[in-house]
Formats: C-alpha cells, sequence, structure tokens
C-alpha cells in the first residue's frame, strides 16, 4: 500500500513537471513576439568612446543632436557615455570596448583602433580630414602671473613648478610634448640656421626636470593645477577658456613658438555594423562638423574647423607668431618613432640618458 501511493506521488510530480515545462515554453512564445514589435520604442543607443577633454562641450552638444535626429526620423538617441585620457581611450576600444564612435586627441589614437581592425573605413578622407576641433598648446599660469611666465624659456627656471600629464596615457600630453620638443626646434633654427634634434632633447629635458607629477590625463593635470599643484600648467588652450569662462582665475600665457592641435574623430566601422547603429553615428560624425556644433564647440575655447564660424570667432584667439603643426616634426608617424618608440627621444628624457 506505502508503494503504491509513493508511485503515485512520483507520477503526480512527473507530471507537473511536464505541465510547467510546456507552460514555460508557451510564455516564451507569448511574449516574443511583443518584445520584438516595440523595437524599444523606436529608440536608438549610440556609444561614445571620448577623450576628456570634449566632456564640457558634449554636455550641451548631445542634447542638441538628440533633438536634431528627433526633428530629422522621428527617433529618440540614447546616449551612453565614456570619457577617458585618449590614449587609455584608443586601448580599450581596441581591445573590445563596443564604442560606435571614437572622440579622440590625436591621429595617432584613431590609428590603433584602425590597426586592431576596428575601423576599416578612410577616416581621413572625410570632410575637414576627419578633424571636428583645433587648438594650440598654451601655458596656464595663476592669477596675475605672479612667477612672471612669458615664453617656455621660463618654465626651465629654477624653483618654476611645472604641470604636464603622461603622453603614455594622454593624448594632450603629446601635444604638450610635441610643443616643447618643436619650440626647441624652432629656437635651434632661429639660432643656427638648421634644425637641431639635439638642442630640442635638451630644451625638452631642462623644462621636464621642473615638472611636479605627471597625471593619466590632460583633464587630471588641471584638476590638480585647481588645486593648488604646481606655478604653470602645458595644456589645451581651450581648458583654460573653458575654466575662465566658469569663473575661474586664470591667465593665459600664449608661446611665441607651439603647436596646433588637430583632434580627429571616426565611426567605429566594426561596432556600429554589430549594432546596427552606422547611420545615426554616421550622423553624429557629422553632425559634430556642423555650424551649430562648431559655435558650441568655440563657445567652450576650442577653434573651430568650420571656415564661416572659425571666421565669426577670429577675435577671440591669439595667432603665435612660430606657430606650426605636426608636419613640422615629421608627422605623426615620425613622431611615434623619433619620440614615443621606447628608445625615442621622451623615454630618454625619462631615463636621464
Amino acid at each position: 500500500m506505502n508503494i503504491n501511493r509513493r508511485a503515485s506521488r512520483r507520477i503526480a510530480v512527473l507530471l507537473l513537471a511536464v505541465m510547467l515545462i510546456i507552460t514555460a515554453g508557451c510564455g516564451k512564445e507569448e511574449t516574443k513576439q511583443p518584445a520584438e514589435s516595440t523595437a524599444q520604442d523606436g529608440d536608438v543607443t549610440l556609444v561614445i568612446g571620448a577623450y576628456s577633454v570634449v566632456k564640457d562641450a558634449f554636455s550641451e552638444i548631445l542634447p542638441q543632436f538628440q533633438a536634431y535626429w528627433k526633428e530629422q526620423t522621428g527617433q529618440k538617441v540614447v546616449f551612453q557615455e565614456s570619457y577617458e585620457a585618449s590614449g587609455t581611450q584608443a586601448r580599450a576600444i581596441a581591445g573590445g570596448f563596443e564604442a560606435d564612435v571614437a572622440i579622440l586627441a590625436m591621429e595617432g589614437d584613431l590609428d590603433k583602433i584602425s590597426d586592431a581592425g576596428f575601423i576599416t573605413h578612410d577616416w581621413k578622407s572625410q570632410p575637414n580630414k576627419g578633424l571636428i576641433t583645433k587648438s594650440i598648446v598654451v601655458l596656464g599660469t595663476r592669477e596675475g602671473n605672479p612667477k612672471g611666465i612669458k615664453d617656455w624659456d621660463d618654465l626651465t627656471r629654477k624653483g618654476v613648478k611645472v604641470l604636464y600629464p603622461n603622453p603614455k596615457t594622454s593624448g594632450g600630453a603629446q601635444w604638450d610634448i610635441n610643443a616643447i620638443y618643436g619650440a626647441g626646434l624652432k629656437k635651434s633654427e632661429e639660432e643656427t640656421g638648421t634644425k637641431d634634434p639635439a638642442f630640442a632633447k635638451k630644451y625638452l629635458e631642462s623644462i621636464h626636470k621642473n615638472v611636479e607629477s605627471l597625471d593619466k590625463s590632460g583633464r587630471a593635470s588641471m584638476a590638480a593645477f585647481e588645486y593648488g599643484v604646481g606655478d604653470v600648467i602645458v595644456t589645451y588652450e581651450n581648458e583654460l577658456l573653458g575654466r575662465i569662462m566658469n569663473g575661474v582665475k586664470y591667465d593665459i600665457v600664449v608661446p611665441k613658438n607651439t603647436i596646433l592641435i588637430e583632434n580627429p574623430a571616426a565611426v567605429v566601422d566594426k561596432n556600429v555594423d554589430k549594432h546596427g547603429s552606422r547611420k545615426v553615428a554616421e550622423a553624429f560624425i557629422s553632425y559634430l562638423q556642423s555650424e551649430e556644433a562648431q559655435r558650441t564647440f568655440v563657445k567652450y575655447g576650442f577653434r573651430s574647423v568650420d571656415d564661416k564660424v572659425a571666421e565669426e570667432s577670429k577675435d577671440k584667439y591669439v595667432v603665435p607668431e612660430g606657430l606650426f603643426d605636426i608636419s613640422y616634426l615629421g608627422g605623426w608617424k615620425e613622431v611615434r618613432q623619433n619620440l614615443y618608440s621606447k628608445k625615442g627621444i621622451w623615454y630618454q628624457v625619462l631615463a636621464g640618458i
């Protein structure tokens, strides 16, 4: 009798399990169709991998683009934003971070993503050669310029504490180092008639010996300066103009010889094709070069890549006498080899060689 009861219970349990499986299967079928038909209510997600310096400008530009895209397509854009030092961001995307668009400090960082197979189109063939903003490397001092900083030479003086970030992680830092090294080449050319790399290296060494710390990013270096570290910061002009716009009291010193900063942006092909977001990603990159977006960039201290907006805002900016671009140093390929390879000039300076 007990055996029959136990058997009956087992049969009942088995029947219940079968009914639950059937019910669960039916439930999946019932929920699958509505989930597909809603299509996230028409929203589209765009993942942004950007260098830290554009974060403030993007606080206005992203809502502007959302309004533009809604008007054009009826679709709502949902942004997922990541801001990091440019070199760190480039390595993250090349390592698998699924950004749909990359907005970085320099050409070399986009090249890292291309070399990893994630950017497959020729981004330099895009309008404005793929650039969305420009700036220059300048010197920032405390209000009133108490140390009397006038040019690069003053950064070599005893007792002057200098800040710039680490070029291993920061694209902004590489622009800073390029500016100092290039200013050394300019100085040697003015004095001897030829560019002398040995002189430029010593010039960089003489400034680097006064550096207080090498922060991870340009934004981190600026935060340290605001906290009270250092007497002078080597940084993007737009970083200082943005701070001054927000009421922070700094003086800007534009060196006689300095470099033109050019910041690129590109669609990350492998990721947009995976996410189905190519159309909105390409529209976003194009929008960054529009007059509306360019005027917002100018508001935050960047120099415009749009001729009309650049003409409108030209009185806001000083054009240094000895302004040069990356081609003066031989282009990015040569700069990466000569300055930032494992045996390059920058690492020799760090090692005191």
